[in-house]
């Protein structure tokens, strides 16, 4: 009888423990977005007139930029978020903001770095390459989260009740 109970006591401790490791999974404010953005070239200082649309994914801890892989074959990259902060802004709207930084050196000594900052919907960054420590690329890029800051409830029309309000009836 005795060995029944601390059997399933262990069997109850174990459920338990196996229950809460997957409760307690680290949470990626990033995981499963997907930004829209800008990049633009910068040589000398001077910034380049043309820039090329892109987007940046974001899966798992690993961003994904379609520019990045057509034109230098990088994947997915494996990113780390800095500093994760809340402030209160202008408008006393609580805003969050992240600095993430993602740095990947290949087989050929080539190293690129992502660095952004992520304010609610909006990103902004830079990405620098570099071949054997020498500079050798430099881009700047913003963008908007696809599908945007989420739209404002429209002003009632004069006469109209606002939305959870009862219009008062006048007293004659």
């Amino acid at each position: 009888m005795n060995n029944k109970k601390i059997f399933s006591l262990s069997i109850l401790a174990l459920g338990v423990i196996i229950f809460m490791s997957f409760g307690l999974k680290e949470y990626d404010p990033l995981h499963k977005r997907k930004f829209t953005i800008n990049i633009t070239e910068v040589k000398d200082g001077v910034v380049g007139k043309k820039s090329i649309m892109d987007e940046i994914e974001f899966k798992n801890g690993e961003l994904f930029s379609n520019f990045l892989f057509d034109k230098y074959q990088y994947k997915w990259l494996k990113y780390r978020i800095n500093k994760d902060s809340i402030f209160t802004d202008s408008t006393d709207t609580e805003v969050r903001q992240l600095d993430v930084e993602a740095t990947v050196t290949d087989a050929k000594d080539n190293t690129i770095m992502i660095n952004f900052t992520n304010i609610e919907w909006d990103i902004e960054g830079t990405i620098k390459m570099t071949k054997s420590d020498k500079p050798k690329k430099f881009y700047d890029f913003a963008g908007r989260e696809k599908g945007g800051k989420p739209k404002k409830p429209k002003k009632p029309k004069k006469g109209q009740p606002i939305e959870g309000e009862q219009k008062m009836e006048e007293q004659k």
